[in-house]
């Protein structure tokens, strides 16, 4: 396989292992790794954002992690520029941009290009999603139909994120997200992409949820929320969603046990994960798709 040119994406659920893969990855063919995870872009969360530690950054050259103020916003739009800016310094080099992460709208934009549609005001926003958590899933979807017929066959009845979206946008604009994501267009070439998704089984990936919680309680995960909490950081800002936060916050404030803490991290990783997963079957089809089992075996094809 002929990597030279290429631009290497891997994805996957979250504690799927992507970045022990891609510097294994990126050892075999001269890569150098680049952030494709909108929480690791933050330098005051490192541990409950799970970057990856020091000793992997002296293995393989990392970019784009833990250099963003959490006070300040971060868009996708800024990803996109850093991360065009960093394909080409790396192509430079002579070396392979391998992106690993699990924020599908990175991806989406980077491939697909990035939709500009106007901002939509957090109160706004907020308001759909009241409405979606009053109607569930199931309603929502048909009422989403109602408004924007077009998502039909564009958005999965069960994907409560992308529907959430298209109706928002819709709502705002008066215009589908679809229509929005005609005129969009890549900075690169579609076969300049190799797109891997790490395919974990459910109860494999469930265990391995569990261990990482664990080990993120021991290593430092509170003290990280304590310093998170002292800085008073706006909470309309898309950090306050890091999964761990509120639910160290609880501990904190003495309303839940250290076991019950654990469980509720444990669980919510869960449900990411599976919306993860959700969100790749309606986006991510043409991606090789690698089992466990599997991803050594690509390792030795390289």
């Amino acid at each position: 396989m002929d990597l030279k040119s290429k631009i290497i994406l891997i994805s996957g659920p979250t504690a799927s292992g992507k970045s022990i893969f891609a510097i294994k990855l990126a050892k075999r063919i001269n890569g150098e790794i680049v952030n494709a995870d909108s929480m690791q872009v933050y330098k005051e969360l490192k541990i409950l954002s799970a970057r990856p530690n020091p000793k992997d950054y002296q293995k393989i050259k990392h970019h784009l992690y833990g250099f963003h103020d959490v006070k300040k916003n971060f868009s996708t739009g800024d990803w996109l520029k850093l991360a065009i800016k960093k394909i080409k310094e790396i192509k430079k080099r002579k070396h392979i941009p391998i992106f690993v992460g699990g924020t599908g709208l990175y991806y989406k934009a980077l491939t697909e290009g990035l939709v500009k549609i106007p901002n939509i005001p957090i109160r706004f926003r907020n308001k759909i999603r009241s409405l979606h958590e009053t109607l569930g899933q199931k309603k929502f979807y048909k009422k989403l139909l109602k408004l924007d017929p077009i998502s039909k066959n564009k958005i999965n009845s069960t994907d409560s994120q992308r529907s959430i979206r298209a109706y928002e946008v819709k709502k705002y604009t008066k215009k589908s997200l679809h229509d929005w994501f005609k005129d969009t267009k890549s900075y690169f070439k579609k076969n300049e992409f190799i797109k891997i998704y790490i395919d974990f089984p459910r109860q494999e990936l469930i265990q391995r949820i569990n261990l990482r919680t664990e080990k993120m309680l021991k290593t430092g995960a509170i003290k990280e929320v304590k310093k998170f909490i002292k800085l008073k950081v706006p909470i309309d800002k898309s950090v306050n969603k890091a999964i761990g936060i509120d639910e160290i916050k609880e501990y904190l404030n003495n309303k839940k046990e250290l076991s019950e803490t654990k469980e509720k991290i444990s669980i919510k990783t869960r449900q990411y994960a599976k919306r993860q997963n959700t969100w790749a079957r309606g986006n991510m089809m043409s991606w090789l798709r690698l089992q466990p089992l599997e991803m050594n075996k690509f390792l030795k094809k390289i």
